[in-house]
C-alpha cells in the first residue's frame, strides 16, 4: 500500500466520532477481551443498517454490543436485531449496551448458545440482514446458514473478511486466512449472491441474496 492509500486509509477509521454510549460499550468489550468492530466498521454499520432499511436482523457474536448499538442507530424504529453469542457476560454487556443506547426492549433479542445449534433453528428467508463476526473457524457454516435465512434481497455482512491482510497473500496458509479464502470464494462463486469486499476496518464482504 501506497503511503497516500495508508494514510487516506487511517484518516477514514479515525473519522467516525463516538459518543459515550459506544465509548461505555468499547470498554466493557476491553475487560471482556472482545474484539469489537472499530469505528470505521461500526459506522459502516450504522450506514449499511439504514441503507438495507431491514426489519429483521441477526448478529453472530456480540461484541459486547458494540456492533449491535451500531447496527440498531441505523435501523427502523421497528426493526429487530437478535444477537446470538455463546458467552453470557458479553451477552451482558450487550444488554446493557443497548439500555445505555435507549434502544426499547422490544427491539433486541439475546440468545445464549453456540451459533451452530442455534442458527438452524431459526426461519428459512425470514430476516433482511445477517452480520457474522465470530469464530473464524465456523464461518463457512455461518455464512451457508446466512444465506438460508436471508429474504430475498437481504444483505450478508462478514467482517474480518481480509484477515488482517493476509488474505490476499497466497504464501500465507496460516488455517483462519485459508478459512476467509474460501468462505470469500464460495460466496463469489454462488449464483444466489451478488458481492464486494470493501476494505474497511479488516475488511467487510457484502453479499445480496438475488
Amino acid at each position: 500500500m501506497s503511503a497516500d492509500k495508508q494514510t487516506s486509509w487511517s484518516y477514514t477509521e479515525g473519522l467516525p466520532a463516538e459518543d459515550d454510549v459506544l465509548l461505555r460499550a468499547r470498554e466493557r468489550s476491553y475487560e471482556l477481551g472482545v474484539a469489537a468492530v472499530g469505528p470505521g466498521v461500526g459506522a459502516a454499520l450504522t450506514v449499511l443498517a439504514a441503507g438495507t432499511k431491514a426489519q429483521t436482523v441477526v448478529e453472530i457474536g456480540s461484541g459486547a454490543g458494540v456492533s449491535g448499538v451500531c447496527l440498531l442507530r441505523g435501523l427502523p424504529q421497528a426493526a429487530v436485531l437478535t444477537t446470538i453469542d455463546a458467552d453470557v457476560d458479553h451477552l451482558r454487556a450487550a444488554r446493557q449496551a443497548f439500555v445505555d443506547a435507549g434502544i426499547p426492549g422490544n427491539r433486541t433479542r439475546t440468545i445464549s448458545g453456540r451459533a451452530a445449534d442455534v442458527l438452524p433453528r431459526l426461519t428459512d428467508n425470514a430476516y433482511d440482514l445477517v452480520f457474522v463476526d465470530a469464530d473464524k473457524p465456523s464461518y463457512p457454516l455461518y455464512v451457508e446458514q446466512a444465506v438460508r435465512l436471508l429474504k430475498r434481497g437481504g444483505m450478508l455482512i462478514v467482517n474480518d473478511a481480509l484477515d488482517h491482510d493476509r488474505v490476499s497473500d497466497p504464501a500465507i496458509r496460516e488455517d483462519s486466512t485459508t478459512t476467509l479464502r474460501k468462505v470469500g470464494k464460495a460466496i463469489r462463486e454462488n449464483d444466489q449472491l451478488v458481492s464486494t469486499i470493501l476494505p474497511t476496518g479488516d475488511g467487510l464482504l457484502l453479499a445480496v441474496k438475488r
